[in-house]
């Protein structure tokens, strides 16, 4: 978890119905993410403090600097198992590479960075109103004119977490902006390549909760589709061994099948957009 207090310069404009259906930044912060991700690469380190109270992987809040421009970053670099799961801050950067190809833009900016002779991932610090952990305690309702956009965002991380098999996402990884946004966090945990993740999906039908993945929009169902080894292989570099890259895409067939059921039942018109 991050506190959402943190200062940033990665400003939020209010842009309600006007933004685009998948991207949850706003067209100008996405035409400045090569900007941030080479601030990210090379700049200096001002300041730092270890999260050890906040989270399992004790990541680290920093302040960066490159040529007269500053702002907060959070480095980690977990590796293997701990207290229980699996983590990998390569993850870190798969997820951001897998949302930069499919066109959700819903991860901050995500780097390779070396820190204390270490290599970890460095990702931009997102400025948010507060967590989804912050909405439901303090019971703060969505704004009915953000409603339908909010919930929209929503169901694409479900299917953002079938894809890549995240078994990590609490109600502190879920941001929300000013605007009520969604921005997502933290995916150390993800990547799974076990039964249990080749086989069924997290928000599938037997989801316990009833979070189930309801529709897709049909640009990204046909980007999904499109998904190869080859072509994974080649926007995630070494990110990600064979096992996993084989494991999205077994997950990938099940979102497939998961889609035509839902079209079967209820009508291509009300599961694709």
């Amino acid at each position: 978890m991050r506190k959402v207090s943190a200062t940033a310069i990665f400003i939020f404009v209010l842009i309600g119905f006007a933004l685009p259906v998948l991207a949850q930044f706003t067209p100008e912060e996405i035409a400045e993410r090569p900007k941030w991700e080479e601030f990210l690469l090379n700049a200096n380190i001002t300041k730092e403090e270890q999260m050890m109270s906040e989270a399992v992987t004790n990541p680290w809040h920093i302040t960066l600097e490159l040529n007269g421009l500053t702002n907060d970053a959070l480095w980690k670099n977990p590796e293997g198992r701990m207290k229980g799961y699996i983590e990998g801050w390569k993850f870190e950067i798969a997820a951001y590479l897998f949302d930069k190809h499919l066109g959700l833009n819903m991860i901050p900016p995500t780097v390779e960075k070396r820190f204390h002779n270490n290599r970890g991932s460095c990702q931009f610090w997102v400025k948010a109103k507060m967590t989804m952990k912050d909405k439901v305690e303090q019971k703060i309702k969505t704004p009915p004119i953000k409603v339908f956009n909010y919930n929209r965002a929503l169901n694409l991380q479900r299917f953002f977490d079938n894809l890549i098999g995240n078994e990590d996402r609490h109600q502190n990884n879920y941001l929300i902006t000013e605007d009520w946004r969604i921005i997502l966090i933290d995916h150390s945990r993800s990547f799974r390549t076990g039964k249990k993740w080749t086989t069924e999906l997290p928000y599938g039908e037997k989801n316990k909760e009833g979070l189930v993945l309801k529709e897709m929009p049909k640009d990204l169902l046909e980007k999904a589709k499109a998904l190869t080894f080859e072509v994974i292989k080649g926007f995630t570099g070494d990110t990600l061994t064979d096992e996993e890259i084989n494991a999205v895409l077994a997950r990938k067939e099940l979102i497939i099948q998961h889609i035509n059921k839902l079209i079967e039942k209820n009508g291509e018109a009300n599961v694709l957009y």
